[in-house]
């Protein structure tokens, strides 16, 4: 599983679309992962033929796991069948680890689209005094047997209490820091499981994730004991119960009244993401209601012109580029909080978010240096955003730099909402529904198209005036379009 940065540690595998004993070429898309930010297709590094599919699709695989083997041919043909492991053979795979890393290609850095080369290996060295069961069984019974010898040559009696300093031995063993990766810990650490107390399955003793949940469930099982009626079934526990023993006792029904889905992915993300800026950032949210009648004269008139042909043109469209006019009016609310060097960073670019709705979760990609883009060149990239999005092809690299944000939840019939900063920006405007509503236009009551923006703003570095002032500079340019050419 290559390492794809952005602070991620993991990936689901979705879907592979080669099996063993297919032929794959350099380059070669082999399988398609879910990190926590979007789905990325993996290409293979190497000709040869498919030896072994490590993980089934569905699971969730740390960076630096070997996920597939390829024989390329000649002497690295064996290199799969050398590098797997012989649980049976401990010594014989100790044996074979010289080996196979004598075999492995040298000439030939695999580097992944997008990813950086992993220059080590997540196996772990093992610890000074952890050695295997039989080895330390063998060390004491020789060291037992050196000390008997001498005690029995100099004295009789004594000799039975001798091997009494050797016993002690075993105890920094078992009080030793337990096995288990980075992002099994931290897992571990937010669901409140001592690592101390799971039992390990994986190779070598270290714990696995299967090994954590194992440990909630089991702790869940035991307080619900009790209870006279099970009150909440686990039929949907899928991911869960084919790794245990001890829920057994929890009877899966054959219709159920829940349905439990594990949290992964860019749901995990989001939702990391969102608890993050909410309690850290102190949201200020001002709405506005507007008569944008003019803009949507505008958008139907932009959709006939022959310079905007073949483009997406909509509301959100004139909304993106009234938010450009009002950043430029107002620099200072394009900025962010840099809480460890105690500085606010002005930036004098402009990358905007696009809040999507995918099937896979929310996710924010942004258009860069958008304040640079002419009216067609921010359709274009507005058209390409949405298009990615919906197909879940949108890199992490297009969800990372965002300055502002626009979530548009007008699509959904919603008149406004609250919306909640993006992590690391200071501003995001929530669009509402375009309905016909009454409204007094000159004088007079009439029908006219109305709207309801919400801007929410990072109160640590932008104040009430200055939010205000943002919004409306974009109220007043939906209300009155030409003011993108006079303000611009």
């Amino acid at each position: 599983m290559p390492d794809v940065g952005e602070g991620l540690t993991e990936a689901e595998i979705l879907k592979w679309y080669v099996q063993p004993g297919d032929t794959v070429t350099d380059g070669q898309v082999v399988c398609e992962v879910e990190t926590a930010k979007a789905a990325v297709e993996l290409p293979i590094p190497y000709d040869g033929v498919v030896h072994e599919l490590r993980f089934p699709e569905g699971t969730t695989v740390d960076v630096g796991e070997v996920i597939i083997s390829v024989n390329v041919g000649g002497d690295a043909a064996a290199q799969p069948q050398t590098a797997q492991p012989a649980a049976a053979e401990p010594a014989a795979k100790d044996a074979a680890a010289p080996a196979a890393e004598e075999a492995a290609p040298t000439g030939r850095q695999p580097v992944l689209v997008g990813y950086g080369v992993a220059e080590s290996s997540t196996k772990r060295r093992p610890r000074k005094g952890a050695t295997a069961p039989a080895e330390q069984s063998a060390a004491r019974s020789a060291v037992q047997g050196e000390l008997n010898g001498h005690a029995g040559a100099a004295q009789a009696a004594p000799a039975a209490p001798a091997p009494a300093p050797v016993a002690p031995a075993p105890a920094p063993v078992a009080a030793a820091r337990p096995l288990a990766k980075p992002p099994v810990r931290k897992l571990a650490k937010d669901l409140g499981v001592d690592l101390a107390a799971v039992t390990p399955t994986g190779p070598d003793g270290i714990i696995t994730r299967e090994d954590v949940h194992a440990a909630v469930d089991l702790a869940a099982a035991s307080v619900a004991a009790p209870a006279a009626v099970p009150v909440q079934p686990q039929a949907a526990e899928v991911p869960q119960a084919p790794q245990q023993a001890q829920p057994a006792p929890q009877a899966q029904p054959a219709t159920g009244r829940e349905t439990r889905i594990p949290i992964k992915g860019v749901r995990k993300a989001t939702a990391q993401a969102m608890i993050g800026s909410a309690f850290t950032a102190p949201h200020v949210t001002e709405f506005i209601t507007v008569d944008v009648t003019r803009t949507m004269k505008l958008v139907e008139e932009l959709k006939s012109d022959k310079d905007m042909a073949g483009l997406r043109v909509n509301p959100l469209l004139l909304v993106a580029k009234a938010l450009l006019v009002a950043i430029k009016r107002n620099p200072g609310i394009n900025a962010s909080w840099d809480e460890a060097a105690q500085e606010i960073v002005l930036k004098h670019y402009v990358n905007l978010g696009i809040a999507a709705a995918t099937p896979r979760g929310l996710i924010v990609p942004n258009i860069k240096d958008a304040h640079d883009k002419t009216l067609p060149e921010l359709a274009s990239s507005l058209g390409e955003l949405v298009s990615t999005a919906r197909e879940g092809k949108t890199t992490p690299a297009a969800m990372q730099g965002g300055t502002v944000t626009i979530t548009n939840v007008g699509v959904f019939g919603v008149d406004t909402g609250t919306p909640i900063l993006n992590p690391g920006e200071s501003a995001i405007l929530a669009v509402g529904a375009i309905k016909l509503q009454p409204w007094v236009h000159k004088g007079k009551v009439k029908p006219r198209q109305v709207t309801t923006l919400a801007l929410s703003f990072d109160h640590r570095l932008v104040d009430g005036e200055l939010g205000s002032k943002v919004l409306a500079d974009i109220a007043a340019v939906l209300e009155q379009p030409k003011r993108l050419i006079t303000w611009a």
